[in-house]
């Protein structure tokens, strides 16, 4: 699985490669990828070349060429006529929509930048809802966490669907596209199906393994089956992501260590204390919420006994207080901030706050840090958006502020013990992506089914309407019922050897790649490029 590029979202492809590509004149590099992504592209590039060479010294008959060209004028008339009712559908023709992932992840964005596109679970229905309002776009998921943005959507078309989706995201963070470009990935089918297992894997996470983005995956799930549109396609993916995420941990040895961005920031922590023991410092925690949870956890385990927690209710945080009894918990509410603060000196912050808590100008005058801590207050912000203005590092040796972006430090020791792990998982995730795909594969079949019943029944009520009107005068009204019900049996018994060789449950991709080859055959026999290209109006369907 090779680095990811940044790519161009007018491209009609989303492939990976080794190169950058250009995104509004800027070079972009993702390399979040632990491990090479295989890469066709280059492979085909030979036959291609090929092919084109024997077509070139082939005479193509005269009704082929008769074909294409009518062929051609249809393709303009859709052009010009595609927005008008009665123009040609060109998304009719279409064996299916694309699955397209679009999004920032803190591998190439910076959290000044993410945080702006941050939407809290409660408000992803909303964007779902606001996506799916634009023509191309069917189906829609939202996954925010503090590490990553990013968008799963099912499109009628897949350049107009790309289009869509940035606009969308430039107008709800406020964010120039161009800007947006220079951080973007973009996937589209089983690139970024690919993608969704490796992010629930945990493949594609800071801390490699961590469990927290696999319980945020399958929230995405739970949120989306009361949500319109999360649909069937998208519904199908998350399930079948959280299935590989499950996988992935009971079957590797991923999940071993410090696995999450509240362990990582609680292993920095102690790393940056002079003795690197936790007796030596004056912890505060600010939220109740899980990566709070996580932390608390992490530091119980490496000796941490004494915290104080700030929330802005009690009974979360009392809640919270009560799992750990080994740690002495000292429950304020929020009201108390400052005067925390100025007790304490490494802060920790994973707030749900809209905004900002701690700035520089909230910290001048507070009394300096403990020797013990070498007099630096240490704060890590592990919130997003943040907790913690960034100015607070101007306060030169008083106080410094650590927010996600700067886990890496932590994060470069614990990948290295977990290549072999991942090498196993990417496994077991290109097996759960498989059969997701072989199930999206049988969709296909769907509109050669319903093209050959229409054209069948087309045949049958237009033969059966001519015999009538000669022979109607001599027939009872109950002989000309039997009539027709004769003929919808032997349409019926004639297509069922069809219908059968183009359906499978999907799980087997031998019957899969059958089931296809059957499709293209029946389409040519019984010409339904005609029947799926029938006028209709433009847009979703």
């Amino acid at each position: 699985m090779g680095m990811p590029c940044a790519l161009n979202a007018q491209a009609s492809t989303g492939s990976k490669c080794l190169r950058p590509h250009l995104i509004s004149g800027t070079q972009q590099i993702n390399s979040r990828a632990l491990l090479p992504r295989p890469s066709s592209r280059h492979a085909r590039q030979p036959a291609r070349a090929e092919a084109q060479m024997s077509a070139a010294s082939v005479t193509l008959p005269a009704s082929h060429v008769a074909a294409s060209k009518a062929a051609l004028e249809q393709l303009r008339a859709s052009t010009a006529n595609g927005s008008m009712d009665g123009g040609i559908n060109r998304y009719a023709m279409e064996k299916k929509s694309t699955i397209i992932a679009i999004g920032l992840t803190v591998h190439s964005t910076p959290v000044e930048v993410r945080e702006k596109l941050a939407v809290p679970e409660a408000e992803w229905p909303r964007a779902i809802a606001e996506l799916t309002s634009f023509p191309h776009i069917e189906e829609a998921a939202v996954l925010s966490t503090c590490n990553r943005f990013e968008l799963y959507v099912v499109a009628l078309s897949q350049r107009r669907g790309t289009r869509e989706v940035e606009e969308w995201m430039s107008q709800a963070s406020g964010v120039p596209l161009e800007k947006l470009r220079q951080y973007m990935f973009l996937y589209h089918d089983r690139e970024a199906t690919e993608h969704i297992m490796r992010v629930s894997g945990g493949l594609d996470s800071l801390v490699m393994g961590e469990g927290q983005i696999l319980a945020q995956v399958k929230q995405v799930y739970n949120v989306g089956l009361n949500v319109p549109g999360f649909g069937r396609q998208l519904t199908a993916l998350f399930r079948q992501a959280v299935t590989a995420g499950k996988r992935v941990r009971s079957e590797t040895s991923i999940a071993a260590g410090a696995v999450s961005v509240s362990s990582a920031a609680a292993e920095l922590a102690q790393l940056k204390l002079p003795s690197h023991d936790w007796s030596d410092a004056k912890v505060c925690i600010i939220g109740a919420g899980k990566m709070s949870r996580l932390l608390l956890k992490h530091m119980s385990a490496k000796g941490c006994t004494r915290v104080t927690l700030l929330n802005r209710s009690l009974p979360r945080a009392q809640e919270l207080a009560a799992e750990f009894p080994d740690v002495t918990v000292d429950i304020r509410l929020m009201d108390r901030l400052n005067e925390t603060i100025a007790e304490c000196d490494t802060i920790f912050t994973a707030s749900s706050a809209a905004e900002l808590l701690i700035t520089k100008e909230s910290l001048v005058g507070l009394p300096a840090a403990s020797a013990a801590v070498g007099g630096l207050r240490r704060f890590f912000d592990i919130a997003v958006p943040r907790d913690i203005s960034s100015d607070v590092n101007e306060l030169d040796g008083e106080a410094h502020v650590y927010n996600v972006d700067d886990l890496k430090e932590v994060v470069a020791a614990n990948t290295a013990s977990r290549q072999q792990a991942a090498r196993e998982a990417e496994v077991l995730l290109q097996e759960e992506q498989l059969e997701f795909e072989s199930w999206r594969d049988s969709l296909a079949t769907v509109p050669t089914i319903k093209a050959l019943r229409t054209k069948a029944e087309s045949i049958r009520t237009t033969e059966l309407e001519k015999t009538m009107a000669r022979v109607s005068e001599s027939l009872s009204k109950k002989e000309k019922k039997m009539v027709e019900e004769c003929t919808k049996s032997i349409v019926n018994k004639l297509l069922h050897g069809c219908m059968a060789a183009l359906r499978c449950d999907g799980t087997d991709p031998e019957a899969v790649t059958e089931m296809l080859a059957n499709m293209e055959a029946l389409e040519r026999m019984f010409d339904l490029s005609s029947v799926m290209a029938a006028p209709g109006p433009a847009g979703k369907r």
